[in-house]
């Protein structure tokens, strides 16, 4: 196991899901972020089912900064319940995960 981190978080739209990738990234919160338009997500909200567009905001970065990260995405995500999934990953390219942990904030 290792303590690199993939986030999902879906967006309206594929600007403001760059918008908030770049905010991460600059903040040292995340190495990276892919963004995925063209989504159409079907949930129930408030009682009903809603269908409509999204975009997917894939970010790259390490476990323990995940609880720092995810408040920063739920302070300037315009959605009232943000969707900020955690997966952990379990092994990957050496070198990509090394470059994971220089790209982000140091952590104790």
């Amino acid at each position: 196991m290792t303590d690199a981190i993939v986030v999902f978080v879906t967006a309206p739209s594929a600007d403001k899901a760059a918008d908030i990738a770049r905010t991460l990234v600059e903040e040292g919160l995340a190495a990276c972020g892919n963004v995925v338009p063209g989504l159409r997500s079907i949930y129930r909200w408030e009682g009903k089912v809603q269908d409509g567009p999204e975009a997917l905001l894939i970010l790259k970065s390490r476990a323990p900064l995940f609880e720092a990260l995810r408040e920063r995405v739920v302070a300037v995500h315009p959605y009232q319940c943000p969707e900020v999934l955690r997966l952990d990953v379990e092994g990957g390219h050496a070198p990509y995960l090394q470059w994971i942990r220089d790209s982000v904030r140091q952590v104790p």
